[in-house]
């Protein structure tokens, strides 16, 4: 696929959807093409499905039009994925993705099997956003939309520190910039500015970290009800295992965090030696070389010791 225009062709409704948990890739991607779309095709009435985005993305334009519930009985034209790896990673909407007449997957993640009738995956790109700028017609991209994609661009490459990062990201950034977008101001506050209570919450998981693997691993951890005593959800935990992972001398950073009883969520950075999406396929999960996920049942303990296994063996492997 070159362009967006090639699934429009008689579309009259479409559905866009981002994954579970939504970071600022998937809020920026999404709400970009819902922008874009709502710009430049106004007849093609768009809804957009996302699992409450953080207060952070409260800068992009009409954040609050995002849908937590499927329309009953809808039947979109078109239904589109962004930055969604599997179709069981769709957050909300996947019922009506089933439905859809035509269904488009836009992605950037190596462990997509193309799950689409139109799959549009480019693993070697920093991010969704960024793939779907590519799509976009760049005279057609106005501030708001530019807002949503240079979101989403350095949320999934730590403002452009990341290995993922291009000479054609920068310039991709570059061209968003010239949008007139507050770039300096989305970087403080959607990627850098905290809380006091995500400052208390990190400091404790810094705090109460453990090291292994011969100080190759670093590995935080916060219960459930640590979550429910400091009043905080799973988006007050962003940047946490991207804290973790400056770690001098480590390898790997692990943080996991109790989503109920017995289940954690697990966020997994590597350093640039380890590739962390092997180990979060291993467990069902999946994500890039440098940044990967999964979700895992068991003890606190167990969990660390299966996934720090499967990270052993590659260290190992490795030489490292």
């Amino acid at each position: 696929m070159k362009r967006i225009e090639e699934f429009l062709e008689g579309v009259q409704t479409m559905g866009i959807a981002g994954h579970v948990r939504p970071d600022g890739d998937a809020v920026g991607s999404c709400m970009g093409l819902y922008l874009y779309i709502k710009k430049n095709y106004p007849q093609i009435r768009t809804d957009v499905y996302l699992d409450h985005p953080a207060p952070v993305f409260g800068h992009i334009s009409n954040i609050d039009d995002y849908r937590t519930r499927e329309k009953a009985g809808m039947i979109y034209d078109v239904f589109v994925t962004c930055d969604v790896s599997a179709p069981d990673r769709i957050s909300v909407g996947a019922g009506l993705f089933d439905t859809a007449v035509k269904t488009v997957c836009i992605d950037h993640h190596k462990s997509n099997p193309g799950f689409a009738d139109i799959n549009h995956v480019c693993p070697e790109v920093s991010s969704c956003s960024e793939v779907l700028y590519t799509l976009m017609d760049p005279e057609k991209v106005d501030r708001s939309t530019a807002e949503a994609l240079y979101t989403g661009m350095i949320h999934d490459t730590g403002v452009f520190q990341y290995s993922s990062t291009t000479p054609r990201t920068l310039r991709i950034a570059a061209e968003l910039i010239e949008k007139g977008i507050d770039f300096s101001k989305i970087i403080e506050e959607s990627f850098y500015q905290k809380t006091y209570i995500q400052n208390q919450v990190m400091g404790r998981v810094l705090a109460e970290s453990i090291m292994l693997m011969d100080g190759k691993c670093i590995v935080g951890y916060i219960r459930k009800k640590d979550m429910a005593f400091y009043g905080i959800t799973s988006n007050d935990l962003e940047g946490i295992v991207a804290q973790l992972r400056t770690t001098k001398g480590t390898e790997v950073a692990i943080f996991l965090y109790e989503l109920e009883t017995q289940l954690f969520k697990v966020s997994l950075r590597s350093n640039g030696r380890v590739d962390v999406s092997k180990t979060a396929a291993w467990f069902g999960g999946g994500g890039h070389v440098r940044a990967a996920g999964c979700e895992l049942s068991g003890s606190m303990y167990d969990v660390i010791n299966n996934i720090t296994e499967q990270l052993e063996n590659q260290v190992t492997e490795l030489g490292l």
